[in-house]
């Protein structure tokens, strides 16, 4: 069968309203940046001296530049999955897609892995930087900034279960009017201070990185954080399309971000304290508290999109077999990202608010923030630089010399965020060591049951000549066999009629398989082959954007030539229990225990498929790996 992929099935807007959406999704990251990072960086300098501020400032304009509007909008955006961005995307393509490639797909994983340690922190750090203004407006509520940031944090991860498709409508136009305000504050700030648009010239970002000496490329680390978020341009550009996300970009984002960051710096430069949070100090002090206000707003919006993220990036992995099947619940028929993950959820409200307990300041949160992002980054440019010479087709030279550029910038983003390791920098690592060790368990587990199954494998004709001669009893009705086995017969099977001594009339050998596009049409997923009398053998094939429904598939086999009533089906699925080999063949004794906690704590297959449970037989068998 061709698998034959298809754009998203859900109808995209128009360029212009998908780009002001894009800004309540794609941009909540980057977007509130502005909030912690100038100061983050000004602390780590420890000097108010023009030559460093001109020096800041022309580092963070050109980080925006070569990181998100080069890299990120200008040729990441341009190598699709069909359609589809981001690095599992990425890593299906150029791993599975082409060729299976062990070293890509384990780049690929680790940084997905990485960017569940970046949605911990991001809510986080956001929502104490934006509340961290009450000790400007009202020092009295100093002592309430942690508490009320843990309530908002409680709050939004519980209504996570209700879904975002009401209030997301808003998220776009509430950031649109919130990078106008970043604008409109910076160029207040900048008429104080004109001098400051001489940073514009890249010299003074040299400059203060060749004169700077060990301190610059500490420093760098701080600058990297008007960054984080950057990844987002590419991994959602799925959802609303190239085109919108750049024309977002570049029309508002960008230019609010230079303008606002400028800003910042001119007001230190006129003499303004840089006690507290910067940010705040731009805004006239009878403003500061509806600012106040809408900076919680947009870091909320934030976060709501680094969660949304997650929950997407959690389907996708599943979907890829690389993660546990996890009970997945569409909010909204308006958006195929309108899902809900329970697990993730809450795992991600219990470490978010974990590490705002134990940072209890945005400021020392920033020591951990930039780890996780910067090795996605740099991941993602070897995965680049693998697809400007397999996609595009360009020459060694050409494909060095642009990923050179990247890698030489990401790497020192990384290795200046390293240097943040001890400060808190090893909690996003650890999270994300986590999350890795769980996909590589669960497909080595996975794969290990697969092979011991289709081990002394029963060819079909045998089967059927065996129960013919074995008598066994023919009763009414069809059977559906969930299988991996594709042209021998099912090891449930097998067990099934051993055990009962029976056999439905009808039988349906079903396997489904998940391609390494995003979509495969409907009309192009079912391979059908009547095997013997009234035995099929069907493949459905399923992109790794979609979730499998098998009831709507046994309709959709029912009206394509295969007799079956759909109301008289039952669906027999096997429960492996499993045990190490006693052989020394198998995995390691660790690997089996802990895939057996996977296995055991993961959806049941059927309901992961939407089966109705009063059609489903569960067949227990003993599985050693």
């Amino acid at each position: 069968m061709s698998q034959e992929s298809t754009s998203s099935p859900w109808k995209k807007p128009t360029t212009l309203v998908a780009g002001v959406g894009a800004l309540g999704v794609v941009f909540g990251d980057i977007g509130t940046s502005p909030l912690y990072t100038f100061k983050t960086v000004l602390d780590l300098t420890g000097s108010h001296a023009p030559q460093t501020i001109f020096g800041v400032i022309s580092l963070l304009i050109w980080t925006l530049i070569i990181v998100t509007t080069v890299k990120y909008a200008g040729f990441a955006m341009r190598i699709d999955n069909d359609g589809e961005g981001g690095i599992l995307a990425l890593m299906a393509l150029l791993g599975v897609k082409r060729n299976k490639r062990p070293a890509i797909v384990a780049a690929g994983l680790f940084g997905a892995a990485l960017i569940y340690g970046d949605g911990a922190i991001t809510p986080a750090i956001s929502v104490l930087s934006a509340l961290e203004g009450l000790n400007i407006a009202t020092p009295s509520l100093q002592p309430y900034v942690l508490p009320l940031t843990v309530v908002i944090l409680l709050a939004l991860f519980a209504l996570q279960p209700m879904g975002t498709a009401k209030i997301g409508r808003a998220f776009g136009p509430i950031m649109a009017a919130w990078f106008l305000i970043m604008a409109v504050l910076g160029v207040w700030g900048i008429v104080r201070h004109p001098g400051i648009l001489w940073a514009l010239n890249p010299y003074y970002a040299l400059s203060y990185l060749v004169h700077g000496g060990s301190g610059a490329f500490l420093v760098l680390g701080g600058v990297f954080l008007c960054v984080t978020g950057a990844e987002a341009l590419y991994a959602d550009m799925g959802h609303f399309g190239a085109g919108p996300i750049k024309l977002a970009w570049s029309a508002l984002v960008f230019p609010s971000l230079v303008l606002n960051y400028a800003g910042q710096g001119a007001i230190v430069l006129e003499g303004a304290p840089t006690q507290g949070n910067i940010f705040y100090r731009l805004c006239p002090p009878s403003l500061t508290l509806p600012l106040i206000i809408l900076s919680t707003i947009a870091t909320i919006i934030a976060s709501q999109a680094i969660i949304t993220g997650a929950f997407s990036m959690t389907r996708q992995a599943i979907q890829l077999g690389w993660m546990p099947r996890l009970r997945i619940r569409q909010t909204s028929k308006e958006g195929y990202g309108q899902i809900y993950v329970g697990a993730v959820n809450w795992i991600l409200m219990l470490v978010t608010i974990g590490l705002a307990l134990g940072f209890r300041k945005s400021d020392n949160l920033a020591g951990a923030y930039g780890i996780a992002v910067s090795a996605t980054m740099l991941m993602t440019t070897a995965l680049l630089f693998i697809a400007m010479r397999e996609i595009w087709k360009w020459n060694l030279a050409a494909s060095g010399a642009v990923a050179g550029v990247f890698f030489v910038v990401d790497a020192a983003f990384f290795s200046s965020n390293m240097m943040k390791l001890l400060e808190g920098g090893y909690v996003p690592l650890l999270l994300a060591a986590l999350v890795y060790l769980i996909m590589f368990v669960w497909h080595k587990g996975i794969k290990a049951v697969a092979n011991r199954l289709g081990e002394n494998p029963v060819p079909i004709d045998a089967f059927i000549s065996d129960i013919t001669e074995s008598k066994v009893a023919r009763v009414p009705g069809t059977a559906v066999f969930l299988t991996r086995a594709r042209a021998t017969t099912p090891p449930v099977m097998i067990w099934y009629v051993k055990h009962s001594h029976a056999l439905h009339e009808r039988v349906l050998a079903v396997t489904l398989d998940v391609a390494s596009t995003p979509y495969i049409a409907a009309k192009s997923r079912l391979v059908m082959a009547e095997l013997a009398p009234n035995f099929w053998s069907i493949t459905a094939s399923y992109g790794f954007m979609q979730k499998p429904d098998l009831p709507s598939l046994m309709s959709q086999i029912a009206t394509g030539g295969c007799p079956i009533d759909t109301h008289e089906l039952t669906y027999f699925t096997g429960m492996e229990k499993i045990v190490p080999r006693v052989d020394g063949r198998g995995l390691p004794h660790w690997m089996v225990s802990l895939f057996g906690v996977l296995l055991r704590n993961s959806t049941r297959l059927t309901d992961y498929l939407q089966v109705p449970p009063s059609q489903v037989v569960d067949i227990g068998r003993q599985v050693s790996i």
